[in-house]
């Protein structure tokens, strides 16, 4: 019986040495699997933002919005924090090579990306079959959110829809400067032809028309033989939402055309950075760009994200998104906390469809941008557009 007694003590003593070891298992259950970071181990996010060529200031800009984020938060349930960047070009090439190296490895939880919507539409079908999540700060296309088009499960984006954006250019081009006649032009990318078509439909719905729908190569060289064609079509605007090599041709272009005098000269977010202000001195000047508004309501973005962002980096922001970057990843690290289960050791396991899950029912989240609530696609916006002006050789806000 003695026997006994001290096997049932020696038994008793390994097991709570096991549970004061935190050795008890931690079970996934998750139909995509799970993230399980050890003890001390960070919590490992992507980004795939466009941090090369001649579009870097965008995803840069982004990038510093996530990389804020992290030092704000610093640690999430007892892990430090840690982010993996890859480039995603600003184009399809870019954004399927980085989304097939972020699901190469089991560790990443969650990419925040892309910057441009061309990489978005092969990086998210990468992302939703390997069972990962993506959240966008700059995709705008509205085909990314659209399941007749290129969503796909495990989606979302904190920049607004450019359905919205096209209408509220449309909106300020009508009711604002008072024209009735309009161009536009876009380069095939996704981003491009889906915003330059969104204000195109609605500018005809208030009653406009469109007189030249045009399309030119980003890499183009020469855009004389198109602006020749829009002018003989005698719009009053010419809308050219693309990005900033062609956007610079375009403009500096037009300026030397005497067939297109007075007519006004818009483009868009892709646009708005120092290198196109560097790029069109003297040209862009009284030029019109929609984008996102960033008057936001809060006074946190002015107190404290963009005097860390300038002595973090030593300048201002040089894009439109890098608030959104910002709100994106926060989204992320709420929902880890959320879905994670802990072990007493510190383990976490991570499910993947939990966090798409939590994530597509984020509800009135309070960000930088606007309170962001996700719907079943992925759109998770407050969306506000205004439109400036270039005076004196910068962006000013004028409207609404």
């Amino acid at each position: 019986m003695k026997r006994f007694a001290s096997l049932f003590l020696l038994l008793m003593i390994l097991a709570l040495a096991l549970v004061a070891c935190g050795g008890e298992t931690l079970e996934c259950t998750d139909p995509l699997g799970c993230v399980e970071i050890a003890p001390d181990d960070p919590i490992l996010l992507s980004s795939s933002l466009v941090i090369s060529g001649p579009n870097t200031e965008l995803g840069l800009d982004s990038q510093h919005g996530v990389e804020i984020a992290l030092d704000f938060r610093e640690e999430v349930l007892g892990h430090p924090l840690e982010l993996q960047p890859e480039d995603d070009g600003c184009n399809a090439e870019g954004g399927q090579t980085s989304a097939t190296k972020i699901v190469s490895n089991p560790q990443i939880v969650a990419m925040i990306g892309t910057s441009c919507s061309g990489a978005g539409v092969p990086a998210s079908e990468i992302i939703s079959d390997a069972g990962y999540v993506m959240v966008s700060p700059s995709n705008t296309s509205p085909a990314l959110t659209d399941p007749a088009q290129s969503f796909h499960e495990g989606y979302l984006r904190t920049a607004h829809n450019d359905l919205i954006q096209g209408a509220a250019m449309a909106e300020f081009a009508v009711n604002e400067l008072g024209l009735t006649k309009a161009a536009a032009i876009h380069d095939g990318d996704p981003y491009t032809e889906g915003l330059a078509s969104a204000f195109s439909n609605s500018f005809e719905e208030l009653g406009g028309e469109i007189v030249a729908f045009e399309a030119e190569a980003a890499d183009a060289t020469n855009v004389e033989p198109l602006l020749t064609t829009v002018a003989a079509a005698g719009p009053e605007m010419i809308y050219y939402p693309v990005f900033i090599p062609l956007g610079s041709l375009i403009t500096n272009t037009a300026r030397d055309l005497a067939d297109l005098d007075g007519v006004v000269l818009s483009g868009a977010d892709g646009m708005q950075s120092p290198s196109f202000l560097e790029n069109t001195v003297g040209t862009s000047e009284g030029m019109y760009l929609s984008g996102p508004d960033l008057s936001f309501e809060n006074t946190f973005y002015q107190d404290e994200f963009l005097p860390a962002y300038q002595e973090k980096y030593g300048t201002e922001p040089t894009a439109p998104f890098h608030a959104h970057a910002y709100d994106a990843t926060n989204l992320v690290l709420d929902a880890v906390e959320e879905v994670a289960q802990q072990g007493s050791d510190g383990t976490l396991l991570i499910g993947r469809q939990a966090l798409r899950d939590a994530l597509y029912a984020t509800s009135g989240y309070e960000g930088i941008t606007g309170t962001l609530t996700c719907d079943e696609v992925g759109d998770c916006a407050d969306a506000r557009i205004s439109v400036s002006e270039v005076q004196g050789g910068e962006f000013v806000r004028i409207w609404p």
